[in-house]
């Protein structure tokens, strides 16, 4: 993967879903909804001065969000912030750079 491009996509891990459970709140404060269901599925990854993540997260029934998550380097505290949402996607939708 060259800095700066975005990954393939990959089945999420126990990782990724600790990174969504870090954020969930701030999730729902941006969707202006609640998720019973908060479970990543898939995810593409950026280097960049630090990592963004890009995760596919199956919110319950059919619903899916995709999340761009920032996580800075050790250096910087290794913080993790949900800087984007995009509701109402489907299980079929490809995680795009946004």
């Amino acid at each position: 993967m060259l800095c700066g491009g975005l990954a393939e996509a990959v089945n999420a891990d126990e990782e990724i879903q600790k990174i969504c459970d870090k954020v969930k709140s701030d999730a729902e404060e941006k969707t202006g909804k609640t998720f019973d269901v908060f479970i990543a599925k898939s995810y593409k990854s950026q280097v960049v001065a630090g990592t963004n993540y890009f995760i596919k997260v199956h919110v319950g029934g059919d619903d899916h969000v995709h999340m761009r998550v920032f996580k800075s380097l050790p250096y910087a505290g290794s913080t993790i912030e949900l800087a984007n949402i995009q509701a109402s996607k489907t299980d079929a939708d490809t995680i795009e750079y946004f």
